[in-house]
């Protein structure tokens, strides 16, 4: 995994998290990229810093809570642009996908902890969606 410093061409900065160099530079080329403040394609790396002992200005944990924000509204958004909505027949389709019963495709839905549960002892592959931050906050 690499982290990267990413900010849109409105001027928010986020983080992006990469399998590694190659996959970022996929990603910007096929404008996969998005801002989690403004929905902006326009994302490029931000200049970062060298990380050097004893240099580092102390982050308030106002700041650190809203970058994890930013990237947990980042990745529900991707998910909600990338996969396939089957709300509640989730564990169904997820279970499909898994046995090759259906074609393999990203999906995601709703699952009671036990159904989420059951899953991942079946060995297939998944993980909760971050809420959605603005419903959240209202």
């Amino acid at each position: 995994m690499i982290v990267y410093n990413l900010r849109c061409d409105g001027g928010h900065e986020f983080e992006g998290w990469f399998k590694d160099s190659v996959s970022f530079d996929a990603q910007a080329g096929e404008d996969k990229l998005v801002c989690p403040v403004c929905s902006s394609h326009k994302v490029e790396k931000a200049i970062m810093a060298p990380a050097v002992a004893g240099t580092k200005k102390a982050v308030s944990a106002k700041d650190e809570l809203k970058k994890m924000r930013q990237f947990m509204s980042g990745m529900r958004k991707y998910v909600e642009e990338n996969a396939e909505y089957v709300g509640p027949r989730f564990p169904d389709e997820a279970r499909k996908i898994h046995y090759g019963e259906t074609e393999e495709r990203h999906i995601y839905g709703e699952a009671t902890f036990k159904e989420a549960k059951e899953l991942i002892e079946e060995g297939v592959d998944v993980a909760p969606l971050p809420p959605d931050v603005d419903e959240v906050a209202n």
